[in-house]
């Protein structure tokens, strides 16, 4: 009985212990939880604690992940059946450059001054009435010998030459040198890849003749590929440029603007004489555009730089594609690039007026908020 009687005291003792330590414990998270830095830290943690989807998939049970792989393996299909579209998409912008070139090669006569438009063909009404109105009141009121001026105007000079000086994304690429020779520049002409050969179109560059090379056209060629990548088929949309080839310029002697010449002074290390020698090294150019950096096709991998200088180079080609020689007459007059700008203005505008409202929604809260 006294046995029964130590263990009954000892198990009661052990509960009391027990009942104090919760209560302890209890206690002490009390306190912790009351204490505000730690409130913030616990806070801080679990905002830094994100759900991403792929591991919301997860909690799926294997029946429900199964039919998620086969809907990508339907986008996967999907891909195919997009590359076969643009793929269909370049034979039509083959087919419209033919029914465009004929109006195309009218600009080149106009310009050039190889033909001179019909009274019909020049016939603009603008918008700008009382524009017209002003200049001419001012054509009447000033005489000019306009006979005499207009038999030493030919075409439009300078044309393509002004459209170079008037865009940011090519003026950045012309030097002070370079431009004697771009006021030669007669043309410029997209041509695409014939039925059955692989997706590239081609810069024509048609120079009239000059003191600096010798070629009447110089091209680039952009090599596009329209097709999922075996490893990343969701990351397609649509043909991309993988690769340019540009041409060998004939340059006249001492007229090559891309390199220049240089000279050093060299030391001879025994006899402590000095000789001077010179050498050629690149220089910068708007005729390095072709020499562009060529893509491995080792899979090595490029540098930042040449990586960032092909990506530029990608992008002015598609630029001289899309909107450079369809809309030429607009990027001569600036209405293209007002267009541009205006279109960039609005999207601003519209970023600023989203941030004004939600700034004050923000206030409006803090105000009908009773507990601030």
């Amino acid at each position: 009985m006294a046995d029964n009687s130590k263990t009954e005291d000892t198990a009661s003792e052990s509960l009391e212990a027990a009942k104090n330590a919760s209560n302890k414990k209890e206690k002490l998270a009390d306190q912790v939880m009351q204490n505000p830095q730690v409130l913030a830290a616990l806070q801080e943690r679990l905002d830094n604690t994100s759900v991403t989807p792929s591991s919301y998939i997860e909690t799926f049970p294997k029946a429900v992940i199964r039919r998620i792989d086969a809907l990508k393996k339907l986008q996967v299909k999907c891909a195919h059946i997009e590359a076969k579209f643009y793929e269909e998409v370049h034979d039509l912008e083959r087919k419209y450059a033919a029914l465009y070139q004929p109006l195309f090669d009218k600009r080149r006569e106009f310009i050039n001054g190889e033909a001179e438009p019909t009274d019909a063909e020049a016939e603009w009404h603008s918008e700008n009435e009382d524009e017209e109105k002003l200049a001419g009141e001012l054509k009447n009121a000033v005489v000019i010998d306009e006979k005499a001026e207009e038999a030493n105007v030919k075409g439009i000079p300078d044309f393509w030459f002004t459209i170079f000086r008037n865009v940011d994304m090519l003026s950045e690429l012309v030097q002070e040198y370079d431009e004697p020779i771009l006021k030669h520049l007669q043309d410029i002409k997209v041509k695409f890849s014939e039925p059955g050969q692989p997706m590239s179109f081609s810069l024509e560059f048609h120079f009239g003749p000059n003191d600096y090379f010798s070629n009447s056209v110089l091209t680039k060629t952009y090599k596009m590929k329209s097709e999922p990548d075996k490893t990343d088929p969701f990351s397609f949309e649509g043909p991309e440029i993988v690769d340019c080839e540009g041409c060998t310029i004939d340059w006249k002697k001492g007229k090559n603007v891309t390199v220049k010449t240089i000279k050093k002074k060299q030391k001879h290390k025994g006899r402590g004489t000095v000789r001077t020698i010179t050498k050629q090294v690149p220089n910068d150019s708007f005729f390095n555009f072709f020499s562009p950096i060529k893509v491995s096709g080792d899979g090595e991998s490029l540098d930042e730089d040449s990586e960032f200088t092909l990506a530029a180079d990608f992008e002015i080609g598609h630029f001289f594609r899309e909107r450079i020689v369809p809309r030429a007459v607009l990027y001569f007059t600036g209405e293209a690039i007002e267009d541009d700008d205006n279109f960039e203005e609005d999207e601003e505008g519209e970023e600023e007026e989203l941030e004004g409202e939600e700034e004050g929604e923000e206030e409006e809260d803090a105000e009908t908020d009773p507990k601030v």
